[in-house]
């Protein structure tokens, strides 16, 4: 899925290494065969050259992805939405992303990938986990199963009867237990230039959205990755990135999206309506500002 993945965990009962790599590496397997596309025989990347009008009926794992991303996108307005792919690929980003050009798309292009995005054309159905093919829909969950990989992770280790441990996909983490100290385990978040906030995940998850990373620029222009599905176009105002803490890293992932898209202001009232711990980064002309959602940690310390 075009990303990698750690571990740190306690180990009392002396586990080989291989047997600890291997059980996270068949968790992470499982996930890419259905949600990557990146492959090109993933359950994902087989629905989205699918036919019109087709049915398809969803792996347990992808169905629960996509009941989140639902689940959020009409809590949101669509803020969210598990059919961006058309546009995640126009704007040059992704597995089908055209390398060469960088320019932004025209108008013509945007209005028609914006025909084929929109949830509610899938027809899903969590129950049967049944979904519809309506025609030129391309599913892409870059902003939701890293963290379902994270948690799918967290289960395998469980099996193998380990309960301490720190696990990260992608720079989401979620944390199990206890460090072998015996304090929980701690991630620095970045809040300001050259600052860090430390946050203790005491069986917590916790996901980031911001536009340091992939981003593209043409003629003094620059946006990034992050889309809104509502507009079609990348996310402009000041938000630089914001932090979620969740129990389960799934809906980290996914509220760091919202939030990100919704902007400082929209966000930062939907975190407050939805109990959603969150850490606000913006640029603003006199330098950048944090603040936080009620839910956020007080006793977080900046360093």
């Amino acid at each position: 899925m075009g990303t990698t993945w750690s571990l740190r965990f306690d180990n009392p009962h002396m586990l080989a290494l291989d047997e600890v790599r291997a059980s996270v590496q068949n968790a992470l397997d499982r996930v890419v065969a259905q949600m990557s596309t990146w492959e090109p025989e993933s359950d994902i990347s087989r629905f989205n050259r699918s036919e019109a009008g087709s049915h398809h009926l969803l792996e347990p794992e992808l169905a629960e992805v996509l009941a989140c991303g639902f689940r959020w996108a009409e809590a949101s307005g669509g803020a969210i939405d598990p059919s961006i792919g058309p546009l995640v690929t126009l704007w040059g980003f992704g597995a089908h992303a055209d390398a060469s050009r960088t320019a932004p798309p025209s108008p013509e292009a945007l209005a028609k990938a914006r025909e084929c995005v929109g949830w509610r054309r899938l027809a899903f159905d969590d129950i049967t986990r049944r979904i519809l093919q309506p025609g030129g829909a391309m599913l892409d969950l870059s902003g939701i199963a890293k963290g379902f990989a994270v948690d799918h992770v967290t289960l395998a280790l469980r099996a193998r009867g380990l309960s301490d441990f720190l696990v990260e996909v992608g720079g989401e983490l979620r944390a199990s237990g206890r460090r072998p100290q015996g304090g929980p385990w701690q991630v620095a978040v970045e809040a300001l230039p050259g600052a860090e906030q430390q946050v203790a995940l005491d069986g917590l998850a916790i996901a980031t959205s911001g536009d340091r990373w992939h981003v593209r620029e043409h003629q003094g222009r620059r946006w990034s990755h992050t889309l809104d599905p509502r507009t079609g176009e990348p996310v402009a105002h000041t938000l630089a990135s914001v932090s979620v803490l969740h129990p389960e890293c799934m809906h980290a992932d996914a509220l760091a999206t919202v939030l990100t898209v919704l902007g400082p202001d929209d966000g930062m009232d939907f975190a407050e309506r939805h109990g959603v711990a969150a850490l606000f980064v913006c640029r603003e002309p006199r330098g950048p500002r944090t603040f936080t959602s009620a839910g956020w940690p007080s006793h977080a310390n900046m360093r």
